[in-house]
């Protein structure tokens, strides 16, 4: 197994973090390399400038810009996105990874003559996980529509292996959580990991508020 986590926060003292530590762990103690591009240390830069572009289906050029994460897509078989829900959605940063990195012939293959819609170009990619945390309750998430979701778990999803296996995990009013409400959810985040590994499990990490 080759994992790819993005992660995507800009406090290391989060329980994000905590999250991150512990799918890590779950990865490793399964045997699998892991790659880590923690967006926010590298100081990714989200904004798909007009250089970009202009060469956005001119292969392979259009990888330049953002070679070793194009590297990094194309080398795991598992991709697992690891991020707090900010206004219903995707953090800009790592929304912005997903417009410069997710290219053609990389992610999709654009439509030609034969084909008038897009194909699916990570058809290496046989496990996608996303692990979140919102303010908002579940009830008010699912009423606005969960587009952070939506956009990776059925978005990427859609260009990924055909029986490409999910997982998910959110940890709803993250505003007013308490200890014992973030213990549960690292648990709940360790057992999905291992079902969606196939790790044998173990004792699980210490929450981190």
């Amino acid at each position: 197994m080759r994992a790819l986590v993005i992660y995507c926060h800009p406090k290391e003292a989060s329980f994000t973090a905590a999250v991150r530590d512990l799918v890590l762990e779950r990865l490793r103690f399964a045997g699998a390399e892991t790659r880590l591009i923690d967006l926010y240390r590298r100081d990714f830069a989200p904004v798909l400038s007009s250089e970009e572009l202009d060469l956005y289906v001119d292969t392979p050029a259009n990888r330049v810009p953002v070679a070793q994460d194009v590297e990094d897509v194309l080398w795991c078989d598992t991709l697992i996105f690891i991020y707090p829900t900010w206004w219903y959605g995707l953090p800009a940063m790592l929304k912005g990874w997903l417009d410069r990195v997710l290219l053609p012939d990389v992610a999709f293959l654009m439509p030609d003559g034969e084909n008038d819609n897009i194909r699916p170009g990570l058809t290496h990619i046989t496990r996608l996980g996303a692990f979140t945390t919102c303010g908002a309750s579940w009830g008010l998430t699912q009423m606005v529509g969960a587009p952070g979701r939506r956009t990776l778990l059925r978005g990427v999803r859609a260009i990924c292996a055909r029986r490409c296996k999910t997982t998910f995990a959110a940890h709803y009013l993250m505003d007013s959580s308490t200890e014992a409400s973030r213990r549960a959810h690292l648990q709940k985040v360790a057992r999905k990991m291992d079902k969606f590994i196939g790790a044998v499990p173990a004792k699980h990490s210490e929450v981190r508020a």
